[in-house]
């Protein structure tokens, strides 16, 4: 099943994120080689694709799991959360609807 899997940064996290971002970044390669990525990325704090200094407010995957609680605990084990870049994380089931 897919899960929308969501962290809220806490502010000021720009540092933080840039230093784990590699880190993160190679479990988002590992899941897109095992086809369970549908897409993932940083949601930016302004109203624009790079924010510079102004930082992300967040990060939303969409992903295949085995279970809420396998996607919660891959969740709770990324670098984003491990260095306290996220301020909270969830988890919910998603269901993709488009494109089809």
């Amino acid at each position: 099943m897919l899960y929308a899997l969501v962290g809220e940064d806490i502010p000021g996290s720009l540092e933080k994120r840039l230093t784990a971002r590699p880190a993160h970044l190679l479990r988002l390669q590992a899941l897109q080689a095992e086809g369970r990525l549908i897409l993932g990325g940083p949601m930016p704090a302004i109203d624009a694709p790079d924010p510079g200094p102004a930082g992300f407010s967040g990060s939303l995957i969409v992903a295949e799991f085995e279970s809420l609680t396998a996607a919660q605990n891959w969740l709770a084990a990324d670098p984003y959360v491990a260095t306290g870049v996220f301020a909270k994380t969830w988890v919910r089931p998603f269901k993709q609807v488009f494109p089809q």
